[in-house]
C-alpha cells in the first residue's frame, strides 16, 4: 500500500470537499438538470439495488466456502419487483448499462477527475427526476458490484465463473480474502450511506401530492438539498467503483492507498450528514401529511355519520380502519381474524372502553348477558352484534399494555379490534370529541344502515339486557314508560330467591353499609319484629357500592354468625349498585330530575344511603309496596315497633314503617350522593331526595375500592 504522509493526507481531503461549497458546483449541477421524462416509480428499481448490495456485503466472508445458504428474496417479492420493474426499465435499461460502462471506464483509468466524472453522469441522467437519477444511478453500479460478485461466488463451483475469474483478476482478490475485510468494510459504510440517502430522496417524491403543499417551508429546504445530496451520492457511487477496482487490481499500477480509504470515510460522513438533514425535513413532512390524512379522515367520519347509507359497512370500514389492514377484527368465539363484513347490516353495539377502568366483575356480567341472548338463534336479540374497541392513548408504550388487553379479550365472547394501537388517531379523536368519550364505558349503538340510534346504550343493557334491543333511545325511553319504582326494579335477577319469596308472599328487607355493629343491631332487631309481629320476612344483605375487601369480610361474619342472606358473589353484589347508578344514568339521559320523575327521586334516596357513613335498609311486600330509610332512622323503627304496631293493624306494616320512620326524622340532615360522572353529562345541579332543595358540589378523588 502506498502511504502518504499526514499533512499531505489532509491537504488532500480538503480538495477532495472543496468543490462542495462552491458555488459554481451548484451551478454546474443545476445545469445537467433538465427533466422530460415522466415520472416513473423508482422504487421497486431501488429494491433491486437494495438486494444486490445486501447479497453482495453478505459475502464476503463466505467467498471460499459457498453454502447455498444466503438469503433469498421470498418468491412474491421477486415476482412483485419484477412486473413493477417494467415501468422504470423501459425508458432506463440503456442509461444504466451506458452510465456502469461509464464508471468502469474512468475508474479503470486511475479514477480521473471524480467531480468531472459526476458531472458528466448528471449530465446523462438530465431527462430524469432527482429521485430517478440517484435510483439509476445506484442501478448501474450495483450491476457492476453485483457481477464481481456473482462471479466471486461462483468461482469454486463453476468452471465458467473461474474462467471470468481468471481475465478479470478475481482469483487474486480471492486469494487475499482474509485481508481484505476491513478494505471492503470501509466500501459497505459507504454503501449503506448511499443507499439510506437514496432512499431519504425516493421518500420525498413519494410523499402523495394531495396531502403535502410543496411551498411548505420543510419542502422547500428538502428541495435545496436533494440535488447536493444526488451529486454526492453518484461522487461516492465513483469513488466507492474505484476503491473496489483498485483492491481486485484491474487498475494500471493502481494501489489502495490510507488517502483513498480517507476519502470513502469522508464521503460516507458527508452523506450521513445530509442524511440527518434530510431526514429531518422528512419527519416534518410525514407529521404533516398524517395530520393531513387525519384530518380528512375525521371529515369523512362526520360526512358518513350524517348521510343515509343502505346498509353500515361503509361507516363501520371507516370507523375501524387499523392500517387498512384487511382482517382487523377478532371473533372471541372462534379465536380467528375476522373482515369488518361480519357485522354487515346487523344492529352494532359499540363497546368503547380504555384498557384500565374495564372490570373483570363487568366482563362477566356483560358476557352472560350476551350468552344469554343467544340461547335461541329464533330471538331478535342474535341479530345485534358486539364489537369491542378499547382505546390506546397515543403515546402508551403498547408493549406494556398489551398483556392487559389480550387477558381482557379473551374474555370476550364477541368481536374486538384485533390490534387497537393501530386504530386511526382520527377514529379516536372522533370517539372522543363527537361521542364524549372520556375514560367511562361506553355502548354506542349503530342500526343495520350505521346510524347512531343510541349514543350510549350502557345503562339500558344494565337495567333491562337484552330485553332492551334493539337498545335505541326510542326503545329506552318505551321501557322507562313501562316501569314503576319497586323491587322488581331495584333488584330485578339479583338472586333466584327473591322470585321464591315474592310468590310465598314474605316480606322483603334489602339492606346495605359496612358498620358490623349496626348490621348485627339491626338484623337481630328486624327479625324480633317480624316475629312479634308474625310476618314472613327474608333480609338480604347487598354491600356497597364500592365492594372491596371489607365488604368480603363482612359478608364472611354474616354468614358466619347466620345475620342474614347475602348475594351469592361479589360481582352480583357489583352488578347491583351498577344497575342503580345507571337507572340515574338513563333518566339523566332521558332529559328527567328528582323534581319530575318520581323513580328518580327514589334512586337519589337508595344512592344518597350508600353515600353516607350509616347502614340503610328498604323493606318490601310484594313487587311494588316499598319503604325505606337511613340507618340510624331505620334502626330505631324496627327497634321501637310497640310504638307503631297498633297503626300497622289499620294502615299495613309497611305504611306504619313509613309514617314512623317520617315522623322521627329531624329537619337538620346532611345526605351525600357520590357519583361517577360519564361522558361529561353529570349535571351542574343535584335536588336532595329528602328536603328538595340543590345540594352543594364537591369534589372527591377516589384511587381504591375501600
Amino acid at each position: 500500500m502506498t502511504m502518504v504522509p499526514r499533512k499531505m493526507q489532509s491537504r488532500a481531503i480538503r480538495h477532495i470537499f472543496s468543490a462542495s461549497d462552491d458555488t459554481v458546483m451548484t451551478k454546474q449541477i443545476s445545469a445537467t438538470h433538465a427533466p422530460i421524462e415522466e415520472h416513473v416509480d423508482v422504487r421497486p428499481l431501488l429494491n433491486v439495488v437494495q438486494d444486490i448490495f445486501h447479497r453482495a456485503t453478505s459475502l464476503i466472508p463466505d467467498i471460499l466456502q459457498v453454502d447455498g445458504k444466503q438469503t433469498q428474496m421470498s418468491a412474491s417479492k421477486e415476482n412483485a419487483n419484477q412486473s413493477d420493474l417494467s415501468d422504470i426499465l423501459e425508458i432506463s435499461y440503456h442509461t444504466i448499462n451506458k452510465i456502469a460502462c461509464e464508471i468502469s471506464c474512468k475508474c479503470m483509468m486511475g479514477g480521473g477527475d471524480a467531480h468531472a466524472t459526476t458531472i458528466g453522469i448528471l449530465g446523462m441522467l438530465s431527462s430524469f427526476s432527482w429521485d430517478a437519477k440517484v435510483g439509476i444511478a445506484l442501478a448501474a453500479f450495483a450491476s457492476n458490484l453485483g457481477e464481481f460478485w456473482l462471479v466471486a461466488q461462483l468461482n469454486a463451483t463453476n468452471r465458467l465463473a473461474k474462467s471470468v475469474a481468471l481475465l478479470k483478476h478475481i482469483h487474486e482478490t480471492l486469494e487475499q480474502v482474509d485481508d481484505l475485510g476491513p478494505k471492503f468494510e470501509t466500501v459497505n459504510n459507504l454503501l449503506n450511506a448511499m443507499f439510506v440517502v437514496a432512499n431519504c430522496i425516493v421518500e420525498f417524491h413519494e410523499l402523495p401530492s394531495q396531502y403535502i403543499d410543496h411551498e411548505a417551508p420543510e419542502m422547500l429546504t428538502a428541495s435545496t438539498l436533494i440535488p447536493s445530496a444526488v451529486y454526492w451520492t453518484i461522487r461516492s457511487i465513483v469513488a466507492c467503483a474505484s476503491h473496489i477496482l483498485g483492491i481486485i487490481g484491474l487498475g494500471q499500477g493502481y494501489m489502495t492507498s490510507t488517502i483513498e480509504t480517507w476519502e470513502l470515510s469522508s464521503l460516507t460522513h458527508k452523506l450521513d450528514n445530509m442524511n440527518d438533514h434530510l431526514q429531518k425535513q422528512l419527519t416534518i413532512c410525514h407529521q404533516h401529511l398524517d395530520d393531513n390524512k387525519q384530518r380528512e379522515a375525521f371529515q369523512t367520519l362526520e360526512i358518513l355519520f350524517e348521510t343515509s347509507h343502505q346498509d353500515n359497512i361503509n361507516v363501520l370500514k371507516a370507523l375501524i380502519r387499523c392500517k387498512d389492514d384487511p382482517l382487523p377484527l377478532f371473533d372471541g368465539s372462534t379465536k380467528q381474524r375476522v373482515s369488518i363484513d361480519v357485522l354487515r347490516s346487523k344492529i352494532v353495539l359499540l363497546y368503547i372502553t380504555d384498557l384500565q377502568h374495564i372490570s373483570e366483575q363487568e366482563l362477566v356480567i356483560f358476557g352472560q348477558m350476551y350468552q344469554d341472548s343467544r340461547q335461541d338463534s329464533t330471538r331478535l336479540e342474535s341479530q345485534y352484534e358486539l364489537v369491542w374497541i378499547p382505546i390506546v392513548e397515543k403515546g402508551t408504550l403498547w408493549t406494556e399494555s398489551k398483556q392487559r388487553f389480550e387477558r381482557l379479550q379473551s374474555m370476550m365472547p364477541w368481536y374486538s379490534v384485533y390490534d387497537p394501537s393501530v386504530l386511526e388517531a382520527a377514529t379516536i379523536r372522533y370517539i372522543k370529541e363527537v361521542w364524549l368519550f372520556n375514560t367511562k364505558h361506553m355502548l354506542v349503538v349503530l342500526d343495520p344502515q350505521g346510524k347512531v340510534v343510541n349514543l350510549n346504550a350502557i345503562h339500558v343493557m344494565w337495567i333491562w339486557g337484552s330485553l332492551a334491543y334493539p337498545f335505541s333511545s326510542l326503545k329506552e325511553e318505551a321501557l322507562w314508560k313501562e316501569e314503576t319504582w319497586g323491587l322488581a326494579l331495584l333488584a330485578d335477577t339479583i338472586d333466584e330467591s327473591l322470585f321464591e319469596w315474592v310468590s310465598a308472599g314474605k316480606y322483603i328487607c334489602l339492606y346495605g353499609g359496612d358498620d358490623i355493629e349496626w348490621i348485627r343491631k339491626f338484623t337481630s332487631s328486624a327479625k324480633s319484629m317480624a316475629k312479634t309481629l308474625q310476618i314472613p320476612l327474608e333480609i338480604m344483605y347487598v354491600g356497597k357500592s364500592n365492594p372491596g375487601e371489607k365488604i368480603r369480610k363482612i359478608n364472611k361474619t354474616i354468614n358466619e354468625e347466620k345475620l342474614s342472606n347475602v348475594l351469592a358473589y361479589p360481582t352480583i353484589n357489583w352488578f347491583f349498585w351498577v344497575r342503580l347508578e345507571s337507572m340515574w344514568h338513563s333518566k339523566l339521559q332521558q332529559g328527567n330530575t328528582v323534581e319530575n320523575d318520581q323513580i328518580m327521586l327514589e334512586i337519589v334516596r337508595i344512592l344518597s344511603f350508600d353515600s353516607s357513613d350509616q347502614g340503610w335498609a328498604v323493606i318490601s311486600q310484594g313487587t311494588v309496596k316499598m319503604t325505606q330509610g337511613k340507618g340510624d332512622s331505620f334502626l330505631k323503627c324496627v327497634v321501637e315497633f310497640e310504638e307503631w304496631k297498633d297503626n300497622a293493624k289499620d294502615k299495613g306494616v309497611l305504611a306504619a314503617m313509613d309514617d314512623y320512620i317520617q315522623g322521627i326524622q329531624t329537619p337538620h340532615h346532611c345526605n351525600r350522593l357520590i357519583l361517577p360522572g360519564v361522558d361529561g353529562r353529570t349535571p351542574e345541579q343535584i335536588i336532595c331526595a329528602e328536603c328538595r332543595q340543590p345540594m352543594e358540589k364537591f369534589y372527591m378523588y377516589r384511587c381504591c375500592n375501600e
